[in-house]
């Protein structure tokens, strides 16, 4: 008979090693939990407070895939030769951010970069941008049918810490600019853990006025914790959010999935996950703004590198929107 105090015992459980099974932090990074965790290590007080909703907007496709008209949503930014390192393996770098939606012509190509954001500098090296900007793949893709044409304009959306800010003057520009291109869907692609929020925050306010949208991001928990109508989930670190570097496959077959879950998802908080894997190893997941993992003897250094970037952020934001909101 099972003891009272082992009841477990007597449903016939099997240890870990001996049934396979995967290593307990293999599984979705609880970037919730790990942005507040590490700020708080560096002596932050107030952790950011992420925005959450109960009721999510969800707007199916009017028209046949084949025949909607697409843009393409980004938080990556226009290369600037002048604000210091940007390519791969750059450190993070607050002053190639921006603060004001951007617009490019889709017809041609474009040097964006993510060196501004907070991705996964350990396990991904930024040397692919197909990873984070698959506006090569939708030409593609248009040119053989499987969507319709490509809107006139992709878009940039700020990364803002600020929802205010994106609530009331980022998502509406966006949507703006969206209706004059005829836009039936968005596919958003966020990088850093902000950004996910950002293009969250953007595609519910699209599906609120009639634009379909999927988000394909890393950080699962973020984005399903603000509600949003569709999301592509792929468990790669940040920046990785249209398929694996150097994968053409993998990013084709990554779009496709958004695309199949732009037409058939049947409800609002669809969240589909890619079967792809980052690496045959999850321990990557262990990694990223992990306190368990700093040295002590650290933290001054990386406290006074983050006062920095938000020094040198503030100042761009006033410099672009005369206020720190």
């Amino acid at each position: 008979m099972a003891s009272a105090l082992h009841p477990a015992a007597a449903v016939g459980t099997i240890s870990a090693a001996e049934a396979d099974f995967a290593p307990e932090f293999d599984r979705p990074v609880p970037y919730l939990e790990r942005t507040r965790d590490y700020y708080l290590a560096l002596g932050y007080a107030n952790p950011y407070v992420w925005a959450h909703y109960g009721e999510v907007p969800f707007q199916p496709l009017v028209k046949p895939l084949a025949e909607s008209r697409l843009t393409l949503i980004t938080t990556a930014a226009p290369y600037q030769p002048d604000k210091g390192p940007q390519g791969p393996g750059a450190p993070y770098n607050a002053a190639a951010k921006f603060y004001r939606v951007y617009s490019g012509d889709t017809a041609r190509d474009h040097d964006l970069r993510i060196a501004h954001v907070a991705i996964d500098r350990t396990h991904t090296s930024m040397a692919d941008s197909g990873t984070w900007f698959p506006l090569p793949a939708l030409r593609r893709l248009a040119e053989q049918g499987r969507i319709g044409p490509l809107a006139a304009r992709f878009h940039g959306a700020p990364t803002n810490r600020s929802q205010r800010h994106t609530l009331a003057v980022d998502a509406p520009e966006i949507l703006a600019r969206c209706r004059e291109d005829g836009v039936d869907a968005a596919l958003l692609v966020p990088n850093c853990p902000v950004c996910h929020q950002t293009l969250s925050l953007v595609a519910r306010h699209l599906e609120a006025h009639g634009i379909a949208t999927v988000v394909l991001g890393c950080a699962k928990d973020i984005v399903e914790h603000c509600g949003v109508p569709r999301l592509l989930f792929s468990d790669f670190p940040l920046g990785n959010g249209a398929g694996r570097p150097g994968d053409p496959q993998s990013q084709d077959y990554t779009l496709e999935l958004a695309l199949q879950l732009l037409e058939r998802a049947p409800a609002p908080r669809t969240t589909v996950q890619s079967p792809l894997a980052w690496s045959d190893d999850p321990a990557w997941k262990l990694d990223y703004s992990n306190p368990a993992r700093l040295d002590p003897t650290d933290i001054p250094r990386l406290r006074a590198e983050s006062d920095r970037a938000k020094a040198i952020a503030e100042a761009l934001r006033r410099a672009q929107l005369g206020t720190a909101d």
